[in-house]
């Protein structure tokens, strides 16, 4: 942990979401100095909690995503509990919040009326649509935006049902995406002194990583179609099968690194070939490149392939399994592997952080806070007395 102070010092975040996308990116602003307040529900709290695998009934998940955070419990459906964020509003510089469009201002806690009292405040809204348009209220979790984005459509095998990415990605990409407008908004702060909407739907975070997949059917009429483990219109690239019956994977697309690559499985007359010298000559014979690169694979081991393409320069791995991350010497030495202490003592790896920083690296923090564990804290820090507190706890309202 870095002892220089980090970029995001002295920023207030508090965060109203709960699940993934909104505190994702509240993870990421905590991970590099921000004081992020999570709000809870009183005795549940956040949904994530149980997400996933449990250890003694908490998620580990949760020493992920809420690394860095003050957990604070109020019911926001009390109008004490509204009282609370209001005043927590007035002192902080960003709310981030992935509640469907209108939830906040159902309950008196809509940009408008926050920022009445605090126009420097930048509020992140977090949605499946958008806070505009005919699908705003429609529910949307991540697997929908990535279903409507255009990424679903495109994971699996042709003729077979679409299959999804493993982990939740149009959440995660929403998340960088929070993050981003966060920092633009906090830097067009320091010029009007105004903070501002940000407005992220799942859907479009998906679907702005679609690369030509518009332009091609706007210009041309192609609509992509899914194709296993290959790359269209890029050759090659795919997943090979070796000797062994695993996989390796094979990025030989660039010209030169292409010549290369056909010299070391012996097709010379594949490297010498004019047809085949640009990338979209060689889109043109995807499947007879392919052929003959699995050809050669299926006749050694994966070590042997991935020992012999690295001596010709030529890109080359294998799928990693969590086993593998946990013990690959370069995440090891990049420091992508690191450890946290949970609230009982017990030690648990985690990913490090990003982006890496020369001069002010993010912080990691502890494990993630037992509910409620600042809520005293966070409202004294406020002015709301033992009293006052006392009473609201009793009420169930914290």
């Amino acid at each position: 942990m870095t002892t220089r102070q980090l970029p995001l010092d002295g920023l207030k975040v508090v965060e109203l979401g709960q699940l993934i996308a909104g505190p994702f990116a509240t993870k990421l602003l905590g991970e590099f100095g921000a004081d992020v307040i999570k709000i809870e529900p009183p005795g549940t709290g956040d949904p994530l909690r149980k997400w996933r695998i449990l250890e003694e009934g908490t998620s580990l998940w949760w020493h992920v995503q809420s690394r860095t955070k003050r957990s604070v419990t109020l019911d926001l459906r009390t109008e004490e509990g509204q009282e609370m964020v209001r005043r927590l509003a007035a002192e902080a510089d960003v709310i981030v919040e992935n509640f469907r469009p209108g939830t906040l201002e159902g309950w008196g806690l809509g940009y408008e009326a926050l920022a009445a009292h605090n126009p420097g405040l930048i509020m992140v809204r977090v949605s499946g649509f958008g806070q505009t348009g005919p699908y705003r209220n429609k529910p949307g979790f991540g697997v929908i935006g990535e279903a409507m984005g255009g990424l679903r459509y495109l994971t699996g095998q042709p003729d077979e049902p679409s299959v999804r990415v493993g982990v939740s990605i149009g959440d995660s990409l929403s998340a960088l995406y929070a993050v981003i407008g966060t920092l633009l908004a906090l830097q067009e702060r320091q010029r009007s002194g105004l903070g501002q909407e940000i407005d992220v739907a799942l859907y479009e975070s998906v679907f702005a990583m679609m690369e030509s997949l518009l332009p091609e059917y706007d210009a041309t009429g192609h609509v992509r179609e899914p194709s296993g483990s290959a790359l269209p219109g890029i050759t090659p690239s795919n997943a090979y099968r070796t000797q062994q019956g695993d996989y390796v994977l094979i990025a030989g697309n660039g010209d030169s690194i292409f010549k290369r690559l056909m010299q070391v499985i012996g097709r010379d007359d594949l490297a010498q070939n004019p047809a085949m010298a640009h990338n979209d000559g060689r889109s043109q014979h995807a499947q007879a490149i392919d052929a003959a690169i699995e050809a050669w694979t299926q006749t050694r081991e994966r070590d042997e392939i991935l020992r012999l393409l690295e001596e010709a320069r030529v890109p080359a791995g294998y799928p990693y399994t969590a086993a593998d991350i946990a013990n690959d010497p370069h995440y090891l030495a990049r420091e992508m592997i690191q450890t946290v202490t949970r609230a009982d003592g017990r030690s648990l790896k985690v990913p490090g952080v990003l982006p890496k920083l020369s001069a002010t690296p993010g912080r990691l923090g502890q494990g993630g806070p037992p509910l409620g564990a600042h809520t005293d804290e966070v409202l004294d820090e406020l002015g709301i007395d033992t009293e006052t507190r006392e009473k609201l706890r009793h009420a169930g309202i914290i």
